[in-house]
């Protein structure tokens, strides 16, 4: 399904679909590889939510993705996931800068190089790096199978194309059979909390369920 309702367009291009199988399916063939995911529900301070009940419809999904309250849980599941290849994935440029910075963490966005991409995509693969910050630009064309972790602050509001594209990436099988960690932060009870309901519908579709969080259990 697409968020523009014109998926009907792609079979009078490419003609009628000849197979599908869920994902879990796939999974359970050992062609992708196993994948837990959780939903992490962050409570936004008292100014934060005084702030957004305040603002105008079309910034209220921004304030709430973007909620500084997220840092310091990304910060206890990169810690929880030492010695993993960690993807830290944003909607923001300014939350990717303040990520980057606060994790000590490369990043990667429309404005990186082509040849800086590659130097630093390499660095991962080969593990000197082992955690990335990274825009929309890597829900495409990448190949990065060591990946294990991605840690999904905010998104394309409602876009569950973005969301398989983002657990897509953690798929590729594990040499040592290790099961992904696909995790999305979403501010409780806020429009961000909405949207990730949408966007998690597509995998829910193809077999996977999400193991609700809660952000003070982990930041504690």
């Amino acid at each position: 399904m697409r968020e523009d309702g014109r998926e009907g367009d792609v079979f009078s291009l490419i003609g009628p679909k000849r197979f599908d199988a869920p994902w879990k399916e796939i999974e359970a063939q050992g062609f992708i590889s196993p994948a837990a995911c959780y939903e992490v529900r962050i409570d936004l301070p008292a100014s934060d939510r005084l702030e957004y009940a305040a603002a105008a419809d079309d910034e209220r999904y921004r304030l709430a993705a973007t909620a500084h309250a997220k840092i310091d849980v990304v910060r206890q599941l990169v810690d929880r996931h030492e010695g993993e290849r960690i993807l830290i994935i944003g909607q923001y440029l300014d939350q990717i800068d303040i990520l980057a910075e606060a994790l000590d963490a490369p990043k990667i966005t429309g404005a990186t190089s082509v040849d800086e991409r590659e130097v630093l995509f390499q660095a991962f693969r080969e593990g000197s790096i082992s955690v990335l910050v990274v825009s929309k630009v890597a829900n495409f064309s990448i190949d990065l199978p060591e990946a294990s972790v991605a840690i999904q602050v905010s998104g394309s509001f409602g876009s569950r194309q973005e969301e398989a594209q983002r657990l897509g990436r953690l798929l590729r099988p594990k040499t040592n059979g290790h099961t992904a960690s696909f995790y999305t932060l979403i501010a409780r009870d806020t429009v961000d909390q909405d949207f990730a309901q949408n966007r998690q519908r597509f995998l829910a579709e193809q077999g996977y369920a999400y193991t609700i969080l809660d952000g003070t259990a982990i930041a504690a």
